[in-house]
């Protein structure tokens, strides 16, 4: 399978799926799809992203070793949504390395705090967030602040229910 080729075929769910179920559990194949995320033109990179979160989902042990990479791609500034999206989406799942818990920390608490962010993205930035809470403690008191607060401010309903179960998790 030539994978630019397929990924540039299709944007579906459908389309997707067949590539994701190709690269399989298969090194050699992540690594091609990572090459595209990393290095190739927006809507290669938009599509890699969406690919990779179905990958992490059904074999994290390929994401894995790659979550600097994937960590650094996630602090560029100008990123596209879909890659924002996936790249959270994906580290809600993974058990992070100490060496990324600042940046990521960074990063999600940047993306929470915007209400000009996509839903999902501040949503999945949450889980992340809630996530390294069992680690580092002390950043549940500002998480809560912003939950607080973006909760008063009429969040979507998706927004809400999210925070209301990290919040009710902090208060057990």
């Amino acid at each position: 399978m030539d994978l630019r080729t397929e990924i540039l075929a299709e944007h579906s769910k459908t389309q997707t799926h067949k590539i994701a179920g190709w690269i399989g559990n298969d090194v050699k194949r992540f690594k091609q799809l990572l090459h595209l995320f990393l290095t190739d033109e927006y809507r290669v990179v938009q599509r890699a992203a969406w690919i990779i979160s179905m990958v992490a989902e059904e074999h994290p042990g390929l994401v894995q070793p790659h979550i600097a990479e994937l960590v650094e791609r996630m602090q560029e500034p100008g990123l596209p949504g879909a890659v924002k999206r996936n790249m959270v989406r994906i580290m809600q799942f993974m058990e992070l390395p100490e060496a990324v818990h600042g940046p990521v920390l960074n990063a999600c608490f940047d993306f929470l705090a915007d209400p000009q962010e996509a839903i999902a993205v501040r949503c999945f930035s949450m889980t992340v967030l809630a996530n390294l809470s069992k680690t580092y403690p002390e950043i549940r008191q500002e998480l809560t602040a912003i939950l607080e607060d973006q909760l008063e401010m009429g969040a979507s309903a998706g927004f809400r229910s999210r925070a209301k179960k990290v919040l009710a998790a902090f208060n057990k």
